[in-house]
C-alpha cells in the first residue's frame, strides 16, 4: 500500500510507521507517482529532482525534507 504522507499513514492505518532500510533503496519499489501510478526504487525517487521519471509530473520538493521519517539516512 501507498500513502501520499506520514500523516496520512498515520490516520488510515492502526500500526506505527516503519522506515525503509537502506539496503532496500535500490531494489524495492516503495514509491508511486500519484499522476502516472508509476512505481519506482527509494534510490530512483531521490534522484529525480522532485519529478516523475516517467511522467513529469511534478512531486513536492518540500517532501526531502522529511525523508528521515520514511527513510534510513
Amino acid at each position: 500500500e501507498f500513502y501520499a504522507c506520514f500523516d496520512c499513514h498515520e490516520a488510515l492505518t492502526n500500526h506505527p510507521p516503519k522506515r525503509w532500510p537502506a539496503e532496500t533503496f535500490t531494489t524495492e519499489k516503495a514509491i508511486l507517482c500519484g499522476n502516472c501510478k508509476h512505481t519506482m526504487t527509494i534510490q530512483t525517487y531521490q534522484n529525480s529532482n522532485s519529478k516523475c521519471p516517467n511522467c513529469g509530473a511534478a512531486f513536492n520538493p518540500r517532501c526531502s525534507l522529511h525523508w528521515h521519517l520514511y527513510f534510513e539516512m
